[in-house]
């Protein structure tokens, strides 16, 4: 009986110890289970050749054991010998030998190629820096996650965004703003003495898909972590970050030289000031040679800034590029500002940095949101794009779901993404798309980049919700390269996350790729947008009236009233549409012809608006809200059937959130209807489901510890 007892238990534990509990990410490395697939790879590959010694050929080296021996189920020889069928990784220095065409090898990013020499075969990944490389091994490694050929192969990739960041909102006490997978990875009190391995396999993951920097710390910043003991702390980081080909970022409160320097002013002009900056950075560079630069939030949401001191964000930016161009690094400079004078807060962004194009240095990068709100579940592009030439900018998207659920809806966010990249600002005519004007292409910028803020986290599963690995692996996927699709990067993370079988992949993927405008259409559909509760953001309070300012109130965007709803931007409103080009205005401008999906961010429309469904404004609205409920129960409905098919764990978690996801999305609809219908005072129509709590119930919800605020 003992026996038996203690045979149980220890089948009990190995099942623990190798549960599948999201940690792995898309980096798990199983067995390929197509056999005729397996024996193709087995005899494609026998043997790994690493040229060059360092920490990232070694790390090349590891990644390339572990993911080999894991897929091919095998032992995979490392040699330092010649030998058919061997893959060979290394720089064109170190590959001379090889006699690789010189027009092969991309200036920035790898050639993966099959070549015979002496009648050997060879699968060789090559490229001009070491962290290229890795880059070509991760992608050897991802096809043949995703099952794909690896004989004779000719791929040639680059990435066409240069700075790949993710943005952490962690504070130094580990509190992550806007954060839903538990407290920051990063544990300062232990640094810069005990490295936790999860920050190794954080490195990886972002260099598995071509992250190349982080900003370690929130934007609304505490001026301590530029002190001397967290600057060995942050060293520490970029001691094992480095390896991985991802530079560290700070983001620097700009009252540093007041607050840890004893100064009485932070003006930019200030030459005590300007001596203390290069003072500050001359210790960071000692400490971090490949210090990324700082990444700056002024005069935003009470954050000092060179506006302080009637000085231009132009002179606060390259007061603090100055400091860092000696040594090579940048200065991220963000647009996120917003006056509570102005009458439009989309406005305020265009009216405060379009003056100041040209006035930047040439090492600063003026960092724009998406969209000219804040991270809403859809947005019109930013007016900026476009309209700053002389100035490179970057984009920053929000992976952290403040705006979306938070974290417990399942939301694929690459859609989203795509909607702003692909969107056509035709700044200098047509084919002038966002991702031409990020890129640098539009106007010969030589700086650019994409970031955006992570919810990484010390959650097992590194972002609470299983699903939320899929928009941190969209984002890498897409500043590398913009133009793959929604659908192609699904179809990539699913196959390594969970399955290659075609049925399992078809139906997660209809899943994520519905899941985004889901929660736009239970949540804001037709161009609603911030009717989200105050603060915490989280749950619908369109009736909200009673914060500090009018621009924080959901109030202000909905203006719904006996007339209609929706925000008139245009030239009979606050003539925001005037910060558009002319062929942009022209989408919007016309309530009839405008597109029903920003309809009410530029118009305040009639309840019986006639829509281009035929159905009045009203209705549809009704309507929206329906189909967004309808659509998260299509979405349980899929998942329930891929039981047979998901490991136990990760399934009943995301069955769980699903079920959480559908009770918020019919609280939406009805919150929502049951307070506009006290304006519009019309009847929901009769074939949908009657919300089950009066409005004054709805109201009464109040959520004073939802996470993130």
């Amino acid at each position: 009986m003992r026996k038996t007892l203690l045979l149980l238990l220890l089948s009990c534990l190995a099942h623990v110890l190798h549960a599948e509990d999201g940690y792995d990410l898309w980096l798990r490395y199983k067995r390929i289970d197509n056999n005729m697939l397996l024996t193709s790879y087995r005899k494609t590959i026998t043997a790994i050749q690493v040229a060059g010694q360092s920490p990232t050929m070694d790390a090349v080296k590891k990644e390339l054991e572990q993911g080999l021996n894991g897929l091919l189920d095998t032992h995979i020889t490392v040699t330092s010998k010649v030998a058919g069928n061997t893959l060979i990784a290394g720089t064109r220095e170190a590959l001379t030998a090889l006699k690789l065409q010189d027009n092969q090898t991309p200036a920035e990013g790898f050639l993966i190629t099959s070549k015979t020499i002496d009648n050997k075969h060879y699968t060789i990944i090559t490229a001009n820096t070491e962290t290229d490389v890795l880059y070509g091994a991760f992608h050897l490694l991802r096809l043949i996650q995703t099952h794909q050929s690896i004989e004779n192969l000719h791929i040639i990739s680059s990435p066409r965004v240069k700075l790949r960041l993710l943005n952490h909102w962690d504070n130094l006490n580990r509190y992550v703003e806007r954060g839903y997978a538990g407290i920051s990875i990063w544990n300062w009190h232990t640094l810069p003495d005990y490295i936790d391995d999860r920050y190794i396999d954080y490195a990886r993951a972002n260099a598995s898909v071509g992250i190349n920097g982080t900003v370690l710390n929130n934007v609304n910043a505490n001026a301590t972590i530029l002190t001397a003991p967290y600057l060995r702390k942050v060293a520490a980081l970029a001691n094992i970050l480095r390896p991985y080909g991802i530079k560290v970022y700070l983001s620097a409160r700009f009252s540093a030289p007041m607050e840890i320097g004893h100064l009485k002013t932070a003006d930019p002009l200030n030459d005590t000031v300007r001596q203390w900056w290069q003072a500050k950075v001359k210790e960071i560079y000692q400490l971090i040679p490949d210090f990324g630069g700082f990444l700056v939030k002024a005069n935003s949401e009470g954050q000092p800034g060179p506006q302080s001191y009637g000085r231009s964000h132009a002179d606060g930016a390259n007061m603090m590029a100055d400091a860092v161009a000696p040594f090579g690094g940048i200065v991220i400079w963000r647009a996120f500002v917003y006056d509570p004078q102005a009458n439009d807060r989309f406005k305020q962004a265009y009216a405060e940095f379009t003056p100041l194009d040209g006035k930047f240095n040439k090492n600063v990068l003026v960092q724009v949101k998406n969209g000219p709100i804040d991270f809403q579940p859809r947005e019109p592009f930013s007016p900026l794009f476009g309209a700053m030439p002389q100035t490179p900018l970057m984009m920053e998207f929000q992976l952290t779901q403040e705006y979306l659920g938070q974290g417990t809806h399942l939301v694929y966010e690459a859609p989203l993404f795509k909607e702003v990249l692909d969107a056509d600002t035709h700044a200098k005519g047509p084919n002038s798309s966002v991702a031409k004007v990020i890129d640098g292409s539009l106007y010969e910028h030589t700086l650019s980049g994409i970031a955006a803020v992570s919810n990484i986290g010390n959650e097992r599963n590194w972002t609470g919700h299983l699903f939320g690995q899929a928009n941190w692996y969209a984002l890498g996927r897409l500043a590398w390269d913009y133009t793959l699709t929604s659908e192609q990067i699904a179809t990539e993370w699913i196959q390594q996350t969970f399955s290659n079988d075609p049925a399992v992949v078809t139906s997660i993927k209809q899943i994520m790729l519905t899941s985004r405008e889901a929660v736009v259409n239970y949540m804001t559909p037709l161009g609603l947008h911030h009717i989200m509760g105050n603060g915490h953001h989280y749950g619908p309070a369109p009736w909200s009236n009673n914060a500090p300012r009018p621009d924080w109130d959901p109030i202000y965007y909905h203006k719904a009233d006996a007339k209609g709803i929706g925000f008139d931007r245009t030239a009979s409103g606050t003539n925001a549409l005037q910060q558009y080009q002319p062929a942009v205005r022209q989408l919007y401008a016309d309530s009839n012809t405008c597109s029903d999906q920003y309809l009410l961010w530029f118009h305040h429309v009639s309840w019986q608006h006639k829509m281009h469904s035929g159905r009045t404004l009203w209705n549809e609205l009704c309507h929206k809200y329906q189909e967004g409920v309808d659509s998260v129960s299509a979405m349980q409905q899929r998942w329930e059937q891929l039981k047979p098919y998901i490991d136990p764990e990760r399934f009943h978690q995301v069955q769980m959130l699903l079920a959480i996801q559908h009770k918020d999305a019919i609280w939406w609809r009805n919150a929502c209807l049951l307070y506009f219908q006290t304006f519009s005072q019309m009847p929901f129509p009769a074939s949908y489901e009657k919300p089950d709590h009066t409005l004054e119930y709805y109201q009464q919800q109040h959520f004073p510890y939802a996470p993130g605020n």
